[in-house]
């Protein structure tokens, strides 16, 4: 029964974040830009630098330890104005707040070329070491 909530759990997620158009990672991606499933891209990209150490590296395990749906809104020089907590693991508080530090310790992120900045969704897949990926560059689960 378990194993069947987290699948479905997993799939809702998937299915909120699925803005991004088949192929759009591999779109040309201008230095600036105000488009939030690009910048969502180019947002996960900067975390994994920060947070090398942190990355889950290769598949995630079939059950990661927490789930955490963020949406951050950044100004037009990237700096992290707001950071929504869509989705937080009721068994593990402490990951959502070290989620949402992490994401405020990340600022700035890149200019997003718009006056008026961007939202993203991200969703973060962490494991029971603390180590995580985001949904926007995860290499899948075994």
């Amino acid at each position: 029964m378990k194993t069947g909530f987290v699948l479905l759990s997993l799939a809702s997620v998937w299915l909120v974040t699925m803005a991004v158009p088949a192929g759009a990672q591999t779109m040309h991606k201008a230095a600036l830009t105000s488009d939030a499933s690009t910048y969502r891209n180019r947002a996960a990209h900067h975390i994994y630098k920060i947070y090398a150490k942190s990355i889950y590296k290769g598949m995630l395990p079939p059950l990661v330890h927490a789930i955490v749906v963020v949406e951050t809104e950044v100004d037009a020089l990237g700096r992290v104005k707001n950071v929504w907590v869509v989705r937080s693991p009721s068994h593990a508080p402490e990951v959502t707040e070290s989620v949402v530090g992490m994401i405020n310790s990340a600022s700035p992120f890149a200019a997003t070329g718009g006056a008026g900045g961007t939202k993203f969704i991200e969703v973060w897949l962490v494991d029971h070491s603390g180590r995580f990926q985001l949904h926007a560059l995860t290499e899948g689960q075994r």
